[in-house]
């Protein structure tokens, strides 16, 4: 059994997470969105890929709401037939229809005051999407079967993997629905495209799973590496069933590049393999030098140990502000990406061997700095 304290995130801070995981620039910049939005009973549109944690999200609005104490009711709108999905939206009489033996409450009614998630609303049905357009903009609805309309008080947070804008072109979704739920947009990003979080997701997915009594697995240096340069199609989702299904198939705890799926390790010599007691450490360093695999997928991570020594310049005697001396190395490299492409974020991300949404976060926090510093008057 391997110690527990060696993990950045105790059991009890496991039970305390509620909302994404990371620090990264554009995971920040989503709580921000969320801590805005969830005072209000304003209508969400949460879009993303699958598996980037839309229902986390939603979770976290609620919880964060003045709705906190009620009923968070989410629906897969893609998973129940289009034929029962009023009922279960609704709810029926009883004799409404064959097999209605009893009337029966739907999600609208066991969300009152609290929060309805309508998961996959690019999956529902026309017919569908005329009723919940009624009930978006009247706040009543009918049970099937009934004549009498109910009023509800529900807060409606919708998300979709799907083009929206696309489906309304295509006449499979509803226009005026979609101006109805778009009123407060957060699109959530692909993992591949904040990385850097990986270690943090990494000790949190384990902390979840010694809570359940299995070892914590600790993984070196290599087998970290890979799966930063992995594509990630499946997202936070993905890696989470992947650190299930190594806790079974490695019960010692140590997760060497070796004992990582083959598709995690394409490229990558598995002989001198370091272990490493955490996910986290300096790891957050690497992840932030280094591109996903979608980008350029046979760029090798930069490897300062094998770098020339003439590359570098000796350490002062008095030492130096490394962060800012990282930082200004960054801001140099940028700024002359930006030159020799013309101010072109998505050549100078290329130059930078980086996704342009990563390079953009890197100047917004740039230009916020020099803001704040000519604000306060320092050259």
């Amino acid at each position: 059994m391997h110690n527990n304290q060696n993990m950045n995130v105790s059991q009890a801070q496991v039970a305390s997470y509620k909302g994404l995981i990371g620090h990264s620039a554009i995971v920040e910049n989503i709580k921000s969105m969320v801590d805005m939005v969830a005072c209000h009973s304003t209508t969400v549109l949460l879009t993303g890929e699958s598996g980037s944690g839309k229902e986390v999200v939603a979770r976290q609005i609620h919880d964060a709401s003045d709705r906190a104490n009620k009923p968070f009711i989410p629906v897969n709108c893609g998973a129940i037939p289009a034929e029962l999905l009023e009922s279960e939206m609704f709810g029926h009489e009883k004799g409404a229809f064959t097999g209605a033996i009893a009337t029966r409450k739907g999600r609208f009614e066991m969300a009152e005051g609290g929060t309805l998630f309508l998961d996959e609303i690019g999956d529902m049905s026309l017919p569908m999407q005329v009723k919940l357009l009624r009930v978006l903009q009247e706040r009543k609805f009918d049970r099937v079967g009934s004549n009498h309309s109910m009023d509800c008080d529900v807060r409606i947070i919708t998300a979709t993997h799907r083009n929206l804008e696309q489906m309304i072109d295509e006449g499979t979704f509803r226009q005026d629905l979609y101006f109805r739920i778009n009123v407060y947009p957060i699109e959530l990003p692909a993992l591949r495209e904040h990385i850097e979080d990986i270690p943090e997701l990494l000790d949190h997915l384990i902390a979840k799973m010694t809570m359940q009594g299995h070892d914590a697995l600790h993984f070196s240096d290599q087998a970290i590496t890979a799966l930063g340069q992995s594509a990630w199609i499946g997202n936070i989702r993905e890696l989470s069933n992947l650190i299930e299904r190594l806790t079974i198939t490695n019960p010692a705890g140590y997760i060497h590049l070796k004992d990582l799926p083959e598709k995690y390790r394409i490229g990558f010599d598995i002989g001198g393999d370091v272990i490493m007691e955490s996910a986290n450490n300096a790891q957050a360093e690497l992840f932030t030098t280094k591109s996903p695999a979608l980008d350029n997928a046979n760029v090798p991570v930069l490897d300062v140990k094998n770098k020339a020594l003439e590359d570098f310049t000796d350490l002062p005697e008095k030492g130096i502000d490394l962060k800012q001396h990282v930082a200004n190395v960054e801001r140099h490299y940028i700024d002359q990406a930006l030159d020799k492409t013309g101010g072109v974020v998505s050549k100078a991300a290329q130059l930078l061997n980086m996704r342009r949404t990563t390079l953009v976060e890197k100047i917004r926090k740039i230009e916020a700095t020099d803001a704040k510093l000519a604000s306060s008057g320092t050259h």
